[in-house]
């Protein structure tokens, strides 16, 4: 009897083994799933929600390939199958198209937008027109003819739909082997000939992007708050990261606050952007070519601020999560205000703010600054010096800079929340004299080719990185000019001027690095070994995330600011991680920072030759101020949070009418109540049906 019940066992479980098996790929013959998708996702702030969602199973719907505007009909009023998922080539993305889908949302289940392998001739900016209008220094107490961008609409191509919220998931999908299915899917089972009605079965898709947070920043802390589990089921987080920056002189890190001991010059420049897509963030002139010259201009000036000190410490800056009403900036502005950072307020002579240089037009850049704060006579005063400084600095160069030469604002810059707290010398330098250059702003489009960085078809990858494009020789002499003009703004002497160049072959390898790939040899050097995880083969993407742990930007930017603007003791990497040069120091961790990199590998050896950077590169807080006072509705500092989510995917599969999956479904109920109706008789007739077979409990032998 054992024996038989163990064979029983086994039968069983290869029953059930077998079972699963054919389970599977029944499901693999239904569904194709799509391998590249990324979701627009849904994001608060202190009076609403922006984006897009899914319900909790996803929305499913008939596909329909939209081949013009026009064919809009079919899908929000004549066709007899909705709801419908549409499928938008990147041309009919557009303002137009979509705030109809919107408005007919009741037959639309969701959108996926097919993006193009190159980029659209026409300009496209889902961003706002006036981007950041709230929260600069611009409102109506400051000037109201300035103010909402009435001088200088600097986003005249945004159409907003970044800033729309929409009742349906929308999905950008790749132009591959994916969408090739999905159109021939159509063709073959939805599309309509003739003005016939499809017949069924139909090709459906279903997308599943649920966000947890709903109604508004204030809404979604307070749930936050109310989770008492074990394990707490967030359902918002704040968008925020780490601003990264720098000093020429060393700063002691513990003492915060050095009121009337040093003057300071900030160099700034913003290191985040997004698109509608928040997975898809190239920046590559909104942010990229800004941070990048920048950086090359930090390199170019570390042997003359060395060798040749200036009067005044210029502080590098790079600011995250400046898309969303300025967080980075704003931050730092409050650290200094309650000598919560090294440097105060007071300390700070100036700002130059590197903005937007990569599409320069006649070799010319423009010196923006503000009209009101120059009002102040002394302010101006030091405003003519600073652009003096920039046309000393021009003096001889291939790069020429200018004043817009009529009054209108700044355009959206970090500079701004500088100015809200007082008034204060800066300029920001930009490729525009009033309206942006950039006509793909803050969109998907602002990449690589956008920037005309290409190369040859014959090089590998090792030689790009070390290609020097026309884009890079032409930020190299922006990088110069930045350089030679912040070293005269600290107070250096003009005759050093000769001896700042910037390194075309650093810009350049920033720019694969950041815009192409940034699993490369050169970025392979300078992270430590945790980091390699990090690196991409891929362009970075800069949608500044939430505020839990450092970005892939903001780690890259902070380990090439080290390796270019630092040094590098021979210690080892014990007394390196350890924050020290030797046993008996224990002052140098609060002037400088210590970072063990990977370095190079020697020809034929897979082992990394390891080495220790020392700089002044620290990290410090990009959360809005407004999340640590708890002020969710404050009008004062960003609120933007972004919802969590669990599950982002698509699949596309044949679907059945609505009369047959009835039919199917009666059929299963009718076969279930007669299986029930026939147990019940069979069991109440047991004894009578089962007995004639039963032996005697009497028999004997």
């Amino acid at each position: 009897m054992e024996l038989q019940s163990n064979k029983w066992m086994v039968n069983l479980l290869v029953c059930c083994f077998f079972i699963g098996v054919s389970c599977n790929s029944v499901e693999k013959k239904i569904y194709i799933h799509l391998n590249y998708t990324v979701p627009c996702v849904r994001l608060l702030n202190a009076t609403h929600q922006i984006g897009c969602q899914s319900a909790l199973s996803g929305d499913v719907g008939v596909l329909h390939v939209l081949e013009s505007e026009e064919n809009l009909d079919w899908v929000l009023r004549t066709g007899r199958n909705p709801p419908y998922l549409v499928i938008l080539e990147y041309p009919l993305f557009t303002r137009s198209v979509m705030m109809k889908l919107k408005n007919g949302s009741s037959r639309v289940a969701g959108v996926a937008v097919v993006a193009p392998n190159t980029n659209p001739p026409e300009g496209f900016s889902p961003h706002t027109s006036c981007p950041n209008e709230n929260t600069g220094v611009y409102t109506d107490a400051y000037d109201p003819a300035l103010a909402h961008c009435n001088m200088t609409v600097w986003n005249p191509l945004g159409n907003g739909l970044s800033y729309e919220e929409y009742d349906f998931p929308i999905f950008s999908l790749k132009d591959d082997d994916d969408t090739r299915v999905i159109r021939q899917c159509y063709l073959d089972h939805n599309r309509a000939v003739n003005g016939s009605t499809p017949q069924y079965p139909l090709c459906a898709m279903q997308l599943y992007s649920h966000m947890s947070a709903v109604t508004d920043t204030a809404t979604c802390m307070r749930r936050n708050d109310l989770n008492f589990s074990i394990s707490p089921e967030m359902v918002c987080d704040p968008l925020g990261d780490y601003n990264v920056w720098a000093s020429t002189r060393p700063f002691n890190n513990t003492v915060k606050g050095h009121k009337m001991w040093e003057s300071v010059v900030i160099a700034a420049a913003r290191l985040d952007s997004r698109s509608f897509f928040f997975d898809i963030a190239p920046g590559a002139e909104s942010g990229v070519s800004g941070f990048v010259t920048l950086l090359a201009a930090a390199h170019a000036l570390k042997n003359v601020t060395q060798e040749a000190p200036p009067n005044r410490t210029i502080l590098y800056t790079f600011f995250q999560g400046e898309t969303f009403d300025y967080i980075g900036s704003s931050r730092l502005v409050y650290d200094m205000q309650n000598n919560q950072f090294t440097v105060d307020l007071d300390n700070v002579h100036s700002v130059v703010e590197v903005g937007q240089v990569g599409l320069r037009a006649d070799s010319k850049l423009w010196l923006h600054s503000d009209p009101v704060s120059r009002k102040n006579s002394s302010v101006n005063e030091e405003m003519m010096k600073l652009i003096n400084n920039f046309q000393s600095a021009a003096a001889g160069g291939n790069v020429s800079v200018e004043e817009p030469g009529f009054s209108q604002p700044l355009p959206p810059s970090s500079f701004q929340r500088f100015l809200r707290a007082r008034p204060i010398p800066g300029v920001v330098i930009e490729d525009h004299r009033s309206a942006f250059t950039n006509r793909f702003y803050e969109s998907m489009y602002d990449n690589a080719e956008y920037l005309n960085i290409s190369y040859p078809s014959n090089l590998t990858a090792e030689e790009q990185l070390e290609f020097v494009t026309d884009t890079a020789k032409a930020l190299t002499e922006v990088a110069t000019l930045v350089a030679r003009a912040l070293y005269m703004q600290a107070g250096g002497a003009e005759s050093q001027l000769s001896s700042i160049k910037a390194d075309p072959q650093i810009v350049t390898g920033m720019l694969y690095g950041f815009l192409v790939r940034s699993n490369n040899s050169w970025f392979q050097q300078i992270v430590p070994s945790d980091l390699m995880s990090h690196l991409a083969d891929r362009p970075t993407n800069f949608y500044v995330g939430v505020h839990q742990q450092s970005s892939e930007p903001t780690l890259l930017v902070q380990y090439l600011l080290a390796n270019l603007t630092g040094n590098t003791p021979n210690i080892t990497q014990n007394d390196c991680q350890n924050q020290r040069e030797d046993e008996k120091d224990t002052e140098s961790k609060h002037m400088y920072t210590y970072m063990w990199v990977q370095g190079t590998a020697p020809p034929n050896s897979t082992k990394r030759e390891g080495f220790c950077v020392r700089s002044t590169v620290r990290l410090s807080k990009a959360l809005s101020p407004a999340f640590d006072l708890r002020e969710f509705t404050s009008k004062e500092y960003s609120t933007w949070t972004e919802s969590r989510w669990k599950t982002i995917k698509g699949r596309i599969f044949l679907v059945a009418s609505h009369e047959l999956e009835m039919l199917t479904l009666g059929v299963g109920v009718g076969i279930l109540i007669s299986s029930l109706l026939i147990t019940y008789i069979v069991s109440s007739k047991a004894d009578m049906l089962f007995s004639a077979g039963r032996e005697p409990a009497t028999a004997t032998y």
